[in-house]
């Protein structure tokens, strides 16, 4: 694929190591939703003058969230390698990339579906409580509904966060196109390498965010 290059990456590698992005993407995202947009939702709904406060709930979530948010990934993903080490057996390749890309992703989440719920009107709100709707029937039929366009924009860049972190998830071998970079750009000075990992990043960045807009789009009009 690239022997008309200066290169030692061959087109098997490069293809494996998109393949093991995107599986690192696809499981960590799936992963991390499951978390954080409950946890988004409980911010939400628990939060003094929320639908349903519950305050000592909030005041454990938020400040919880807030301290592993505030972590780096890469300093995330060394500090908790005994927790990854115990969960999948490793702390290389991509298995051992997915653990800490969830913990890093599902706060996130949580912060991002934080926002979009909080932009619900009032009156929407007040609406499901004029004809007697339950909390679950209210965020069900009600807030999620509302804030479904601004959601897909949010896990738009939850995921384009994510291909971020699994770029630097190569400076400790997790595998992918970050690992690729790091092996063969870095610690081997080839600049073809570097260059062009780094253009295969930004079409897949586009492509995401392109994505994500369609179809925040296609929700407004529905």
């Amino acid at each position: 694929m690239f022997e008309f290059f200066d290169t030692a990456v061959t087109g098997e590698q490069f293809l494996l190591a998109l393949h093991d992005t995107l599986l690192m993407i696809g499981v960590s995202l799936g992963l991390g939703s499951l978390l954080g947009v409950p946890l988004g939702i409980l911010l939400v709904v628990c939060r003094p003058g929320g639908i349903a406060p519950l305050r000592s709930v909030h005041r454990v979530l938020n400040p919880l969230i807030n301290v592993v948010r505030s972590l780096p990934f890469i300093i995330l993903l060394i500090a908790i390698l005994p927790v990854t080490r115990m969960l999948v057996g490793t702390t290389i390749g991509t298995a051992g990339a997915i653990v800490p890309l969830v913990v890093f992703i599902a706060p996130y989440i949580a912060r991002l579906v934080e926002n979009s719920l909080l932009e619900v009107d009032d009156g929407i709100l007040e609406a499901a409580d004029a004809m007697g709707a339950t909390v679950l029937q209210t965020i069900w039929h009600f807030m999620l509904p509302e804030a479904a366009a601004s959601l897909a924009l949010a896990l738009t860049t939850a995921t384009i966060g994510l291909l971020g972190a699994t770029a630097m998830a190569g400076t400790v071998g997790g595998g992918g196109i970050g690992d690729l970079a790091i092996t063969y750009g870095y610690q081997r000075f080839d600049a073809f390498a570097t260059l062009f990992t780094a253009l295969v990043l930004i079409v897949i960045v586009q492509l995401i965010q392109s994505a994500g807009s369609c179809l925040a789009r296609r929700i407004r009009r529905e």
